[in-house]
C-alpha cells in the first residue's frame, strides 16, 4: 500500500494544498493510497512531535512511504520544505531550540535512506547534493503544479475594503519574517501614487508589522488568513514576495495563474520559472524602478500579466501528478 506521510492536517499552507491536489489527481488514475497523520498529543513541543511521528511510522514499517515530512524511513521523499541545514544558515534561529537538532539528525539519514528524492526546484536539488553529498542521480526535479481557475468576481472585496481605481499590491503567506513582509513594506514605502498593499496571512507579531507600515506611511491592509484568497489574486496588479528562503512557493505560481505581475527573490525556487528581470538578487534588491514601470505603464503591466498566465498554464497539477506518478510506479515496481 502506498502511504503518504504528513504530520498534521491543515486548511492552509502550500504543502497541504499540494497534497490535496495531488491525491485528487492520483485518485483519477486509480492509485490506491492512505494518508497517515501523527497521533501525537497536541500539548507536546514540536521537536517531540517529530520524534513521536518517526517512531510511529518507522517502527514496524510495512507500506511504501511517500513522505512530505522529515522521517528517517521514506521510500520517496518530496523535499517541499527544502534543506533545513541551508535554512538555518539563511535565517537566524535560536540555538537552544532542540527542534533544529532533531531536524538535522533526521534530515541527513532521510536523504541517505530515501530511494528517490523529489525536489521542487533545481535550487533545492543543488542544495541537497552539495550539503549532504547525495548523488544527483537520486534526485528528480518536479516543479509544483496548480489547478488553473478563472478570475474570481471580487466585487464584495472591493466593497469590503473600499477599492476604487487604486493599483493593488499583494503579498500572501504566513511566517512574515522569513517570507519578507518587512521588505514588502519597505518596497511599498518607495512608491508614489494611489495604491493599496494587501498582506494576506497570519503572524503572531502582526502588530509590529502594522506599526512598521504606519511608521513608513505605507497604505497596508492586513487581512489575516482568508478562504477567498483567489479574489485577492484576481484583483491584484503586482504580487511581491521577497522571501529569504523558499524551496518553491505555490503562491507565486497561483498569482501568475491569476494574471498578476510577480516579483520574487532568487532564494525562492519558483524564481526559476520567471524571466530574470523579475527576480530579486536578494530580499533587499527592491526592484523599485521595475515596480514603478509596472504601476505606471498599463500596456506593459497587461503584457506581463498575460505572459505570466501563459507560463503558469504550463505548470498544472495534472502535469505534476503525471510526473510524480511515474516516480511512484517505478518505486512500486522496484519493491515487488
Amino acid at each position: 500500500m502506498l502511504t503518504f506521510l504528513r504530520l498534521k492536517r491543515s486548511k492552509f499552507g502550500g504543502a497541504e494544498n499540494y497534497l490535496s491536489r495531488l491525491t485528487d489527481e492520483l485518485s483519477k488514475h486509480n492509485v490506491k493510497f492512505t494518508i497517515k497523520y501523527s497521533s501525537a498529543p497536541k500539548f507536546l513541543p514540536s521537536w517531540l512531535k517529530i520524534i513521536w511521528y518517526n517512531l510511529e511510522v518507522c517502527l514496524g514499517k510495512k507500506d511504501i512511504y511517500f513522505s512530505f515530512e522529515r522521517v528517517i524511513c521514506p521510500d520517496i521523499y518530496r523535499a517541499g520544505d527544502g534543506v533545513h541545514k541551508v535554512f538555518l544558515q539563511t535565517i537566524k534561529k535560536s540555538k537552544f531550540n532542540p527542534l533544529h537538532y532533531v531536524y538535522l539528525f533526521i534530515e541527513k539519514r532521510m536523504f541517505q535512506n530515501a530511494k528517490i528524492i523529489i525536489a521542487n526546484s533545481n535550487m533545492i536539488k543543488h542544495q541537497i547534493t552539495t550539503t549532504y553529498n547525495i548523488s544527483p542521480n537520486k534526485i528528480i526535479t518536479i516543479y509544483n503544479g496548480i489547478k488553473l481557475k478563472p478570475l474570481s468576481n471580487a466585487d464584495d472585496i472591493k466593497k469590503e475594503f473600499n477599492i476604487t481605481n487604486e493599483k493593488i499590491l499583494l503579498y500572501v503567506g504566513s511566517g512574515f519574517e522569513r517570507k519578507g513582509v518587512k521588505e514588502v513594506i519597505q518596497i511599498a514605502s518607495y512608491l508614489d501614487g494611489d495604491y493599496k498593499l494587501f498582506i494576506v496571512g497570519k503572524e503572531k507579531r502582526i502588530k509590529w508589522y502594522q506599526d512598521y507600515a504606519k511608521q513608513l506611511g505605507v497604505n497596508a491592509i492586513f487581512t489575516n488568513t482568508r478562504e477567498d484568497v483567489d479574489k485577492f489574486y484576481s484583483l491584484a496588479d503586482v504580487f511581491v514576495f521577497p522571501t529569504h528562503y523558499e524551496p518553491f512557493s505555490n503562491v507565486v505560481l497561483e498569482a501568475m495563474s491569476f494574471k498578476c505581475a510577480v516579483i520574487t527573490t532568487a532564494q525562492n525556487g519558483a524564481s526559476e520559472i520567471l524571466p530574470e528581470e523579475f527576480v530579486m538578487k536578494n530580499p533587499k534588491d527592491y526592484k523599485i524602478e521595475l515596480l514603478k514601470k509596472l504601476l505606471t505603464n498599463p500596456s506593459y503591466l497587461q503584457s506581463i500579466k498575460e505572459q505570466n498566465y501563459q507560463i503558469a498554464s504550463q505548470f498544472t497539477i495534472e502535469k505534476n501528478a503525471k510526473e510524480t506518478l511515474k516516480v511512484i510506479q517505478q518505486v512500486l515496481k522496484d519493491t515487488k
